[in-house]
């Protein structure tokens, strides 16, 4: 790196890298560092260099066929001429000596200026087209915060209904850019739905999964790619009906019908004690599924089970707690020491399972039971038995409507409870 005087100042003159000679025409360059002073000259000419770097690379990012690297590479260029990037309507309403400071930035001569400068500078860069499609597949790239800690499982069943929204949008409108997304289209997409759910006999809610993870889509790749879109995404939410509740079982069904000698023989061993297990620790099926080893503590002084982020990631922070095993549900653990491989990379088929085999052999209290019932079991006998409601909702994993003090009822205390209440 060589700083030479220019006239009164000093400049900065170096070779141009081959690297970038599809971009920068000139051998060597002169680079004003507006000094003449050596010290000063020395500590510019460093960053003033990176500068230049910086602003070559946006060019060769620029070069190429793809819409939305040339669009980025721009909005790169501008910022390494020192400007954030703006579109030619916005630059065209600048002060007089904004948008003169803008133009004396073109590089190239008066007579060819350098286009790729021009349009980065001045705004002119062609905004990407992005299709519905591919505002899907960018999504997973600009959300990675949203899936970590996912298990493949949980990273499926999280993809899916995204990737279910954009199917059935693009089945109605077509597969067009989404700065052509009208509200029309967004109307369509809820009459149809209207339309299925009448003839289908579907709840609200189903469109409204749609229309959520939709949005979420394409609000998030308009904002992480700037592209400054006004979406026609509000007041689309269809009504919803009264949300159906999953009822309990009731004791006496659980003591007669689910733990009576044989009846649940036909499962096989890890689902049949997922069930059991349930039963006195009111534990999300998805919960025992994934536990650890390390996270069944079968000789401690209380036997207990921890549920924490293992192998997938837990439902909400309030899900992490300690939930000490009584009666069956500690059995079936007993037998599970190392929990239950089957299920431990995927839960899905978990519920399909055991809810078939119950409503094959008439176990299922009523036509809406399901396994999840068992949960809302446990939560009513502890709060049948006047069970404190800060108790209940650790137990329980779920919030608390108030601050949480202290670290909650003791671990023996909190087996004395259950003890009382276990079936």
């Amino acid at each position: 790196m060589s700083i030479k005087k220019r006239g009164k100042k000093l400049s900065l003159y170096k070779r141009v890298p081959k690297r970038y000679s599809t971009v920068e025409p000139r051998r060597f360059i002169w680079l004003a560092l507006h000094t003449d002073s050596p010290t000063e000259a020395e500590r510019k000419a460093g960053p003033a260099w990176d500068q230049l770097i910086a602003a070559w690379e946006a060019k060769l990012a620029g070069d190429n066929s793809d819409a939305e690297q040339r669009f980025a590479a721009a909005r790169d260029l501008a910022a390494a001429r020192g400007f954030r990037y703006m579109r030619a309507d916005q630059v065209s309403r600048l002060p007089r000596d904004e948008l003169l400071a803008r133009i004396n930035a073109i590089g190239g001569s008066d007579t060819e200026p350098d286009t790729q400068d021009a349009a980065a500078l001045l705004g002119t860069a062609p905004e990407p087209e992005i299709t519905i499609t591919r505002a899907l597949k960018l999504y997973w790239s600009l959300t990675p915060d949203k899936t970590r800690g996912k298990s493949e499982d949980q990273l499926r069943r999280w993809r899916n209904p995204r990737i279910k929204a954009v199917k059935n949008f693009v089945a109605v409108v077509g597969d067009k850019a989404i700065s052509e997304i009208s509200g029309d289209d967004m109307l369509d997409f809820r009459g149809w739905w209207l339309d299925k759910i009448e003839a289908q006999r579907l709840t609200p809610n189903s469109a409204n999964k749609d229309l959520i993870h939709l949005g979420d889509v394409l609000k998030t790749v308009n904002r992480m790619k700037r592209l400054g879109l006004v979406l026609p995404l509000s007041d689309l939410a269809l009504k919803e009906g009264e949300a159906k509740q999953r009822p309990p079982f009731s004791d006496r069904w659980i003591r007669d019908r689910l733990l009576a000698p044989g009846a649940l023989d036909g499962l096989n061993d890890e689902a049949r004690d997922i069930l059991l297990a349930m039963i006195n620790t009111g534990a999300r099926p998805s919960e025992l599924a994934g536990l650890t080893p390390e996270q069944i503590k079968l000789n401690s002084n209380v036997p207990h089970i921890s549920i924490e982020p293992g192998t997938r990631q837990l439902k909400s922070k309030n899900a992490r707690r300690v939930i000490p095993l009584v009666g069956v549900s500690l059995e079936a653990m007993r037998r599970h020491p190392d929990g239950f491989p089957r299920y431990a990379e995927t839960s899905a088929g978990l519920s399909s399972t055991v809810n078939k085999y119950l409503r094959a052999h008439g176990l299922l209290e009523t036509p809406e039971h399901s396994l999840y019932g068992l949960r809302h079991s446990f939560e009513d006998r502890q709060l049948a038995a006047g069970v404190d409601e800060r108790v209940r909702r650790d137990l329980m994993g779920h919030s608390l409507n108030r601050e949480r003090y202290g670290k909650g009822a003791a671990l023996d205390r909190l087996q004395s409870i259950l003890q009382e209440t276990c079936l």
